[in-house]
């Protein structure tokens, strides 16, 4: 059985329009943690704080957009 999460989830406006590729995040003192939506009991990856925040700039600046 798994342990409910204490985080506040949230789903990546980035994710894809079918539904099939979906990531979910949740912001943490340290960072954040990443998680597949359709496997809410499965593992997350945490990442820490700065590389989370050049992540997301990176982003928000268009340069992750050529991936």
């Amino acid at each position: 059985m798994s342990v409910p999460s204490t985080h506040q989830w949230f789903k990546s406006s980035y994710s894809g329009g079918t539904g099939t590729e979906c990531v979910e995040c949740a912001r943490t003192r340290g960072g954040a943690l990443i998680r597949d939506s359709k496997n809410k009991s499965g593992s997350s990856l945490t990442v820490r704080r700065q590389a989370w925040r050049a992540f997301t700039t990176a982003l928000q600046d268009g340069r992750m957009s050529q991936l």
